[in-house]
């Protein structure tokens, strides 16, 4: 049975005093916010090596709160968050095995969105995880 977070409560001043996220990374529900973290999908030192032109502050700045996209910035487990660190999918994949897809094609949208290259390991890895996703589809909007 899947398990499905709680909606957020919060009070007076934004305090929360309720509720649950579900960390996609390594299916675990968090309810305690100090066990979470907010991570860039596609870590900004990656962003940075993978940057075809050197990207000014302000578009960096853009990436960095990108909101657009359910995706780009996710809340998951401080845990996994560390594991995975600055590292590519030919560096680390989340513990989950059912969620490879997802990320694999989250990754690909988000570099397409952006721009931004990947490195010869990186790509040997996203051919794999695509050999073993056949149905799952790729999407992104091309950043502003």
């Amino acid at each position: 049975m899947a398990r499905r977070p709680r909606p957020v409560v919060l009070k007076a001043g934004c305090k929360r005093t309720g509720g649950s996220w579900h960390s996609a990374y390594d299916n675990v529900v968090v309810t305690d916010t100090a066990r979470l973290d907010v991570d860039h999908f596609v870590p900004l030192v990656e962003v940075y090596d993978s940057e075809q032109a050197p990207w000014s502050a302000a578009r960096r700045e853009a990436y960095a709160n990108d909101q657009a996209p359910p995706d780009t910035l996710i809340a998951v487990s401080a845990a996994s968050n560390r594991s995975k660190s600055d590292k590519d999918p030919a560096e680390w994949l989340p513990s989950d095995g059912s969620y490879h897809c997802t990320y694999a094609a989250t990754w690909v949208g988000t570099k397409l969105r952006w721009d931004l290259a990947v490195d010869e390991n990186e790509r040997q890895a996203l051919l794999g995880l695509a050999e073993d996703c056949p149905t799952t589809t790729v999407v992104y909007e091309p950043a502003p």
